[in-house]
């Protein structure tokens, strides 16, 4: 993920980190591996439903249960929301620096977009820099709007596409729910096919791509996806750029800074994280009793669950800001503010080990590794982002892709070494 803005600026006085950005984004870069090792052991299916393309066990239902409960949704609004804010951080930190921030945004926007559009070509087809770099912009076009305009703007969006996605899916989802209770006719028996058919097909060919050495999968890209980036913005947009908005609020609002009352605070922690996991468990235990069907699973995902996505958000940033005060001193907190500090790369660096382990231009253990055994690899992967962020800010001022990024923006190639 990106780093932090707030080292926009070139004077001392415009310079100096929020802290508590650089902890919730590295909480929030741990987090997002818990759901993206779904997406990078494979198939794509499987991160939909632990059941897709073929059955699994109670131990792999329980750690898909756990990460959907507590991560799904609610890591990508996350990042989303710190983005968001992050906009606001960047613009102000270069005006007051005598800078012109709007130019210097869309300037940093685009090298997101171009350094997005190489990750997804070289190592992974769930890159969202692209599609982040793109929301960025639009939200920039809004910024200027007082808070009360981003929220209706953001919210009307957002609900708008998500009921719209919802009301569309209805009609499979309830054949999928008669084919179970075996009460399905042809018609519906024929449209959940036509549901299926496609989601099995690409995993198979997701597993036949899988062996290709490195330059084969970029040929493929090239050959076959050249504008997948594309396809997941027009997908994405309308749930992305929302929650960016909203993040803008609450950083003007004084969430992130500081200067929001406490009392205030622990009210949108408590209540906005009790909510939406509530919400979350309730659907929870609806669909893992009938071992998450796929249709149902996919609705939900993608359109269903965008209200307790959206409060968990808010209210795991909430939570962390209250606690950045007393977690920020101790060994954790400084690691977990290093990783913040370093997400760019760590979020680079986390596409680079888990398809060298997956794919089959390395290990090559694609399609093979259930949700219970997925849980280590995110163990691990967090361990190396907890683990070589800290020694290596203590030598650099950024981390090597934080460092790429801002000298192509700065058009220089800057000092780096302390």
């Amino acid at each position: 993920m990106p780093e932090a803005p707030t080292d926009a600026a070139t004077s001392p006085a415009t310079s100096q980190r929020l802290p508590v950005l650089d902890l919730i984004r590295g909480v929030a870069v741990l987090g997002i591996l818990t759901i993206n090792i779904a997406a990078f052991a494979g198939p794509m299916a499987s991160s939909t439903s632990p059941n897709l393309p073929h059955p699994v066990g109670p131990a792999d239902e329980t750690a898909f249960a756990f990460s959907f409960l507590f991560f799904e949704g609610k890591m990508r609004a996350l990042f989303s929301l710190l983005f968001g804010a992050g906009l606001v951080l960047f613009w102000e930190r270069t005006e007051a620096a005598g800078r012109d921030g709007d130019v210097l945004q869309v300037r940093r926007l685009f090298w997101l977009m171009a350094l997005g559009a190489l990750h997804y070509l070289l190592l992974w087809w769930g890159d969202i820099l692209f599609l982040y770099a793109i929301c960025g912009l639009a939200a920039l076009l809004l910024r200027p709007l007082n808070d009360r305009l981003l929220l209706i703007i953001a919210l009307g969006l957002y609900y708008a596409w998500h009921l719209w996605g919802l009301f569309e899916s209805a009609a499979t989802i309830s054949a999928e729910t008669a084919l179970r209770q075996g009460a399905a006719t042809a018609a519906q028996i024929h449209l959940l096919a036509e549901w299926l058919q496609p989601v099995r097909s690409w995993a198979a060919q997701e597993l036949s791509e899988s062996h290709l050495g490195f330059l084969g999968l970029i040929a493929v890209k090239l050959e076959q996806r050249p504008f997948w980036q594309v396809q997941m913005v027009s997908g994405n947009f309308s749930e992305t750029l929302p929650l960016m908005l909203i993040g803008m609020v609450l950083y003007r609002r004084g969430l992130f800074t500081g200067t929001m009352a406490r009392s205030r605070l622990k009210v949108v922690g408590v209540t906005c994280t009790a909510a939406g996991l509530a919400l979350t468990a309730m659907f929870l235990g609806w669909a893992w009793p009938r071992h998450f069907p796929p249709v149902a699973m996919h609705a939900a995902l993608v359109w269903g669950l965008a209200m307790p996505h959206l409060l968990c958000g808010c209210g795991y940033a909430a939570l962390l800001v209250m606690v950045t005060p007393q977690l920020a001193p101790t060994a954790l907190g400084q690691r977990l503010i290093a990783a913040g500090r370093m997400a760019f790369s760590n979020y680079i660096l986390t596409s680079l080990v888990m398809t060298f382990a997956f794919y089959g231009w390395g290990i090559g253990l694609f399609g093979s590794i259930g949700p219970a055994k997925q849980l280590l690899f995110v163990l691990g992967g967090c361990a190396l982002m907890l683990g070589w962020s800290k020694p290596w800010l203590s030598r650099y001022r950024r981390g090597p892709l934080e460092w790429l990024w801002r000298s192509l923006v700065e058009r220089k190639i800057l000092k780096n070494r302390i």
